[in-house]
Formats: structure tokens, sequence, C-alpha cells
């Protein structure tokens, strides 16, 4: 008799296993869909970028001119003009969506973007620095942003730490040195040379203009770098979304994980920010529209790294090609434009549900 239960028990997990297991298939298939059409989107959005311009370029044009076998004239425009700039975009995109990915998820917190709480500020008060009181060039100045942001955002985790990190203190204190951040580049500029404060300025706002492979370079290997990092700290990250409690009784430290996850995000938020500048809320918006997209539950890194390069690009090509006048903006200008509703529809959902951050 004792036999006979024991043998039936492993019947119920198997049972109850099926569903489970369905719908996790039925989720994978929708986030492969998902990704299949994001990227079909995206190399879209590159071609009509190649092809579209004071010189334009038709399909065949520009599929010869890609194999090496276009006109001077093509190939200038195209590998000279147009591809590095389209280049740096897609890496900064990635970067961006991916570090606010990052903040987001280990910080449970919507507003947790590096936008938000200071660390863009941070590079963007020391590249400032760099430009209007040192004279520094543009090699030193991205050195500079980088260095600025690991610096506020060490400030934030320390002033954050009470015996670990909690995501609405550290979204907190974010906030307040990101307006602290503010008046120290509201002060620079105010006391600068007129023409240095414009440079500042056009830095300030975050374009992919002027890119150059060496920089493009750079930026892509430290990607390569760091991107792979993120994919296998995310196994950990999945384990602090149950909790840390959870996370420690499956073998995983909590607060270590936490922060090498976040080291991660500051790196990949500050050398976007070294090189095109603090585009603005590319890291706020993307995994939000990349999990409402793919479903709840999903860390969505794949589909949100997507989006951002949707945004920027879109938002870069909007501003060169689609504004009247033959007006040309940064880049910057046109991602503000649609992150800053999104900001508000956001606070205004929060708080109306007793979450307001």
């Amino acid at each position: 008799m004792t036999a006979d239960l024991t043998a039936s028990v492993p019947a119920r997990p198997t049972a109850d296993a099926a569903p489970l297991t369905l719908a996790r298939t039925l989720k994978h298939r929708r986030e492969r869909r998902i990704v299949l059409v994001l990227a079909a989107l995206a190399v879209v959005i590159a071609a009509v970028s190649l092809m579209v311009g004071a010189y334009s370029l038709s399909v065949p044009d520009l599929l010869r001119t890609l194999a090496g076998q276009g006109s001077g004239s093509e190939n200038f425009i195209v590998f000279t003009l147009r591809l590095p700039r389209l280049t740096l975009a897609i890496l900064v995109g990635v970067a961006f969506a991916v570090s606010g990915a990052l903040f987001q998820t280990v910080l449970r917190n919507p507003l947790a973007s590096p936008d938000i709480i200071g660390v863009t500020g941070g590079a963007s008060a020391a590249a400032v620095f760099g430009l209007l009181v040192l004279g520094l060039g543009s090699v030193a100045t991205s050195f500079m942003a980088f260095a600025g942001a690991m610096v506020v955002a060490t400030a934030i985790y320390l002033l954050a730490w009470r015996g670990g990190v909690v995501g609405y203190r550290f979204v907190l204190i974010g906030v307040g040195v990101a307006f602290m951040v503010q008046g120290l580049l509201g002060y620079l500029l105010s006391r600068a040379d007129l023409r240095n404060a414009e440079d500042a300025l056009t830095w300030l706002v975050g374009s992919v203009s002027g890119a150059r492979w060496p920089e493009i370079a750079v930026l892509a290997a430290f990607l390569v770098l760091l991107l792979p990092a993120v994919g296998v700290l995310a196994g950990r990250m999945r384990m602090l979304q149950l909790g840390d409690d959870t996370a420690s009784s499956l073998g995983v430290h909590a607060e270590r994980s936490r922060l090498a996850l976040l080291v991660a995000a500051v790196a990949l938020a500050a050398l976007a920010t070294a090189f095109v500048g603090p585009l603005a809320f590319i890291a706020f918006v993307s995994a939000p529209i990349a999990r409402r997209l793919v479903g709840t539950g999903s860390l969505a890194l794949l589909p949100a790294a997507l989006i951002g390069v949707l945004i920027t690009t879109v938002a870069d090509f909007t501003a060169q090609h689609l504004l009247p006048g033959n007006l040309e903006l940064p880049a910057g200008i046109i991602t503000g434009a649609i992150g800053a509703p999104y900001l508000l529809w956001l606070l205004a959902t929060q708080n109306r549900i007793g979450k307001g951050a």
C-alpha cells in the first residue's frame, strides 16, 4: 500500500508542470517573433537612413555600394558620411537601452534610469567642466564624461547603502543628485564664454553627428566586453526578481550580484554618454516598451536593445530629414520630445494606483 502511494507521487508534479511548460514555450515563441519583427524594422530604418539625403541612393545603388562596387561619390557618402553615423546610433541605442533595463530591473523601479537618477548628468557635468574650464579636446572630454558618471554612481550607491541597497532609496537619492548636477551645469554655462557655451550646449543635448570610425571601434570594443558580461549576469538578475531571500537560498549572493549588475549598467550608460552626450530618455523608455510587447515577467534585454536601436535611429533620421523648413537638430531633442510625455504618463498612472515614486 505504501509503495503504491509512493509510486503515485511523481504523477502530480508531472501533470502540474505541463501547463507551466506550455506557457513558457509560448512566451519564448512570442519573444522570438517580437525580436524578429524589431530586427526587421531596424534593418528597414537603417537602409532608409543610408539611402535618403541630399544625394539619394536607390536600393540597387546601396547594395552595390555596400558590396564594394559603388562609385567614388557613393562610397564617400555611404562609408564616410552616413554609415558611421548610423553605426554609432545603433551602438549607443543598445548601450542606453540595456543600461536602463538593468537599472529598472535590479532596483525594481520604473524611474530607475541613468538619465533620471543623475548618472548621465554626472557624465555631462564632468564633460562640460573639461570643455569649459580645462579646455580639453574631444577624446579627453569623453574620458572625463566616463569618469564623471562613475563618480556620481558611486556616490549614489554609498549614500543609498543601509546594510544593502533598496530601489526607492537609490532612486530618490539619485534624483537629488541629478538636481545638484543640473545646478553645477547651470553655473558652468553661465560663467563660460558664449561660443564655448554654445559648443557645450550642443554636446549636452546629445547628437550622433560627426561620428568617426576610430571612435566607433573603441565603443564597439567596450560593448563586446560588457554585453556578454551582462548576458552571464542575467541569470542572477532573474533570481533577484524573486527576492533576496529566495535568491540567497538558491546560492546567489544578492548584494554582490546587485552591485555587479549596477556597475555594468553604469558602465554602459557612461560609455554611451561619453561618445554622444546624454541622449535623453532612451534608457528610460526602451525596457518598459519591450516588456509590454513581450509580456510581464521577462527581462526582455534583447527586445529592449532593439527598441533602443529603433528609437535612436528614428530620432536621428527625423532630426536630419523630417523637420519643417529643412531644419536639422541634434537627435537628443527628438528623444527628449518622445520621452518627456512618457515620464508624465508614468508619474500620473503610478500616483493614481498609489505607487508614486
